[in-house]
């Protein structure tokens, strides 16, 4: 099923607007509130193998689409369309964050962005060389974690005194153990194989405040994708996620001795629940010296991510005003030692 938010006043297509959270016209400029749109507004259309294509209500296009495609825009007529079949169900997402960042305000942040890259090409960061913005809703998992942790070790605090003319060093052992209950609230981690993993790690945080209940009018105007890995398969990467922070809390739990011996260390993380979320993200593709750079940006806070071209002339004069500095340092030192320094 194809779906078509059409404007009460003139018929056009209303596509999500990032700006004011409503359903937005961009021919009559009429905005309607998500929750009260009315239903003989929305035009659906049935399709006998929906996996493979869709017709466009708005100027009958017979349009291809793949198999993980949520939604998109007509590529004849520019109209946002939903494919609804494609979220319910088992494949419905739980809650979505909408965009807060419009497509023109996403292009600013962006030239912003790349004006401050201190190892960037100077052109890089002055020419607006931006082939294409898209916003789309990248599919997510979020986990609730619990991890219970049993930790025994051997600890030690060492003590040195000088009693008459001997000096002591006083070793003491003490038998550590914790017993730690720790939980985490909403791991995100990408379930499309499309997406960079590693882009949409450094993307975080997004603002899990602004979730909402996902209704299909946040889609429109925008592209979408269904999860291509359920929570079981992507649970192994939420558990990876959180081990940096399970033994950063146990050293903590174990701080103010000389030396900790770990004998024995147990850590079992279950999920307690997970949930299929939409998150907003704004895909930058940016040509440079005749190659295309991509980059993300988060579709809430802006934060950008990607890796830019680097100039291998500030990158020279960088080492070299680092290198300067190191030898004036050493020569300041030295000098004061007595010594000398070449």
């Amino acid at each position: 099923m194809v779906i078509h938010y059409k404007c009460p006043n003139c018929g056009d297509d209303m596509v999500f607007n990032s700006e004011t959270g409503t359903l937005s016209c961009g021919a009559c400029g009429r905005q309607d509130n998500i929750e009260d749109f009315s239903e003989e507004n929305i035009i659906t259309t049935f399709e006998e193998d929906e996996a493979k294509e869709y017709h466009c209500e708005n100027c009958g296009a017979v349009l291809i689409t793949e198999a993980e495609t949520a939604a998109t825009t007509c590529s004849f007529c520019g109209a946002g369309v939903v494919l609804a079949d494609r979220v319910s169900g088992t494949l419905a997402p739980a809650m979505v964050i909408p965009f807060s960042i419009s497509k023109e305000q996403a292009a600013e942040a962006f030239k912003k962005w790349c004006r401050n890259g201190l190892l960037t090409p100077k052109d890089f960061m002055t020419a607006n060389r931006i082939k294409n913005i898209t916003g789309m809703y990248v599919p997510f998992w979020i986990y609730d974690l619990n991890s219970k942790v049993q930790v025994s070790a051997v600890g030690t605090k060492v003590r040195t005194y000088t009693k008459g003319e001997y000096i002591y060093t006083e070793t003491k052992f003490y038998d550590v153990y914790r017993d730690i209950n720790l939980d985490y609230s909403k791991i995100p981690v990408d379930a499309s194989t499309k997406m960079n993993d590693e882009l949409m790690d450094k993307l975080e945080p997004f603002p899990y405040d602004q979730l909402k209940e996902f209704k299909t009018p946040y889609l429109a105007g925008y592209i979408a994708e269904k999860y291509n890995y359920d929570d079981k398969e992507l649970l192994p990467r939420a558990k990876d996620k959180i081990d940096g922070y399970i033994e950063s809390y146990i050293k903590s739990s174990v701080s103010g001795y000389a030396t900790v011996n770990y004998k024995r260390k147990d850590i079992n993380v279950k999920k307690v629940h997970s949930s299929y979320v939409l998150l907003p993200v704004w895909m930058v593709y940016y040509d440079y010296n005749k190659t295309e750079h991509i980059f993300a940006m988060n579709g809430q806070t802006g934060k950008v991510v990607g890796k830019p071209p680097i100039s291998k002339g500030k990158v020279a004069g960088w080492f070299g005003g680092v290198a300067a500095g190191t030898f004036v340092s050493l020569k300041v030192v030295s000098m004061l030692m007595g010594g000398g320094f070449w």
